[in-house]
């Protein structure tokens, strides 16, 4: 008889290398402690009662039916919960998303309500695949392409259209002027036609979410609001002067669906589902990161985004819409003593009965008390601190934002996702091919070597010129290093006897940055200049070798560092003692 293997022998740590590796959320909930199930109780509970309002509300921004943004808390909750890296953050459908899905069906079915699911199925099921994509390439990175200064210009100008969009439900008017500025003037000019009853509940669910959130931060203000306002259009028979509700909310779960979109669409489609990938992951980090700061862990961006993907797939075949990192149901479950991701398992598990059996009440609901949670949700979007801290730090790139904010103002957001896009890459290409170039001089008390420009204190002499270029020298940035190591060299003036460059910050060279370092150099040396570099001379005698580059780099004389190179220039340059032998 064989002997029987031990099976805690080899297979269970592979099979937990796995795990962690393609769900690391199971594998914490692995080792969960029963000691933490009553504040994620506590914390799921109070997602729950968060989700149901925001959830309507965010439907309702993007043209679809209530139940549809209830879908989307669900399975995606679960999902997320089981992939994701995050040990707090929960998903769901956010305004920025919906308001992002509302215009992208603007455009490819104007006036067509049936088609309006289908095509936000799709648009979340294309952004699901994109970045299950990214994450196998590895493209996690792409949450740090678009700058701060950009995302929060953004966010901006898509929190002040989501707040105007939602004015004119509040004041019971209907407006139809298409743009953030043609809208706004025909809001002012409708005001004489307001509906005060609307306005009146409006105003009511306002004023309970601005006093719930600063008077009583724990309670799920929405759900209160939303509360209130139907008591008041019962109490006082609103409905029947014109006071609109939500109407009735079919009950069951939701079953699934692939969706389906005429082929033509498809162009279309991809671009728009590209342009919300990339802001629905940029702001998904954004929350995760922040959370994960604040209690000392850290996350994979790769996994985040696997782990948003399957999310968003989990959505669309669940007959919802686009799913993001949210910061606010976070918020709420760690307000609430939330520890783990079990906060959203026991939330999705809330909000299986509630589609059960509770959808009955819902039906009451004021519409305009949807608009009222919409307007607090685009008014939190707005991040006016950052913006006074952007501008203090860099006013450049306080601009940078409000360019940003003005293309969603001007072009809508769905346009600007491609001008915030296009003012990442012009940011990036000013970056790195306009790097900073230094000429250093040497501090007294050994503290090394500085720029002179920021150091008046530093010496330098006017025979030898010590020279650094922070940053790469590749194809883009080659023709720039060429012309600032000749102005350097012109700007020395005619002592100038020695070239020294620091490679340290040269952090990479391509070969048409190797083309123009040779023929800069070839300038200096027919000025009878002596050319020399500092650094990184093992990485660069390696690479000739391998590469034979002896012609390109000929006449380089490479040293350790910039002491031991301005060393060698004085020994060279000291005049020979009486009597010596030339």
């Amino acid at each position: 008889m064989s002997p029987v293997s031990d099976p805690g022998s080899a297979s269970p740590p592979t099979v937990r290398s796995r795990l962690r590796t393609l769900a690391p959320g199971l594998a914490a909930l692995r080792r969960y402690r029963l000691a933490d199930l009553p504040y994620d109780l506590a914390g799921g509970l109070a997602v729950a009662a968060v989700t149901v309002p925001v959830s309507i509300a965010n439907a309702r921004l993007a043209g679809l039916p209530p139940e549809h943004g209830l879908y989307g808390s669900i399975l995606p909750l679960v999902i997320y919960a089981v992939l994701g890296t995050s040990r707090q953050l929960i998903v769901g459908t956010s305004a920025a998303a919906a308001a992002l899905l509302a215009s992208a069906i603007g455009v490819l079915a104007p006036g067509d309500p049936s088609q309006h699911l289908a095509i936000a199925m799709m648009l979340t099921l294309l952004v699901g695949f994109m970045c299950l994509a990214a994450s196998v390439l590895r493209l996690g990175a792409i949450a740090d392409f678009l700058s701060r200064p950009i995302i929060v210009g953004f966010m901006n100008g898509l929190a002040l259209s989501i707040v105007l969009s939602q004015l004119g439900p509040l004041f019971g008017l209907t407006l139809t002027a298409e743009g953030f500025f043609p809208r706004t003037l025909e809001f002012l000019v409708s005001l004489p036609g307001t509906h005060l009853p609307t306005l009146l509940v409006g105003l009511t669910s306002l004023g309970v979410l601005l006093a719930a959130g600063r008077f009583a931060p724990r309670l799920p203000a929405p759900l209160v609001a939303m509360l209130v306002a139907g008591v008041v259009v019962q109490f006082l028979s609103l409905q029947a002067a014109g006071v609109g509700v939500i109407g009735a909310v079919p009950a069951g779960l939701p079953e699934l669906t692939v969706p389906f979109v005429p082929l033509h669409q498809m162009p279309v489609l991809l671009a728009e589902a590209a342009g919300l990938t990339l802001l629905s992951f940029s702001s998904t980090m954004l929350a995760a990161r922040s959370f994960a700061e604040r209690n000392r862990y850290d996350v994979d961006a790769d996994r985040e985004i696997a782990a948003l993907g399957a999310a968003n797939v989990a959505a669309s075949l669940s007959q919802s819409f686009a799913v993001t990192g949210s910061a606010l149901r976070t918020s709420v479950a760690e307000a609430s003593g939330a520890r783990t991701q079990v906060a959203g398992l026991v939330a999705a598990l809330v909000l299986v009965p509630v589609l059960l059996f509770l959808t009955g009440p819902l039906q009451y609901i004021p519409s305009v008390a949807l608009s009222a949670i919409l307007i607090t949700a685009g008014l939190s979007m707005l991040n006016w601190d950052d913006l006074r801290a952007i501008h203090r730090i860099e006013p450049q790139e306080f601009w940078l934002a409000m360019v940003a904010t003005s293309g969603v103002l001007v072009f809508g957001a769905i346009q600007a996702i491609l001008l915030v896009v296009v003012l990442a890459l012009l940011r990036f290409v000013r970056l790195t091919a306009r790097p900073r170039v230094e000429i250093l001089g040497e501090l007294e008390g050994g503290a090394g070597y500085q720029s002179v420009a920021r150091h008046p204190a530093a010496r330098w002499q006017a025979g030898l010129l010590l020279f650094r270029y922070n940053g790469p020298i590749v194809f883009f940035s080659a023709p720039h290093f060429k012309r600032e190591v000749l102005a350097a060299a012109a700007a020395a003036g005619p002592d100038l006897r020695w070239f020294v460059i620091d490679l340290l910050p040269v952090s990479q060279i391509d070969a048409t940055g190797l083309f123009a370092v040779r023929d800069a150099f070839d300038t200096l040396r027919a000025r009878g200049i002596v050319v020399a570099a500092a650094g990184r001379d093992t990485e660069w005698a390696d690479r000739a070798a391998r590469r034979d580059l002896g012609g390109v780099l000929a006449g380089i004389r490479f040293f350790p560092t910039l002491r031991l190179a301005e060393l060698a220039y004085h020994e060279e340059m000291r005049p020979p003692l009486p009597g010596a032998r030339a």
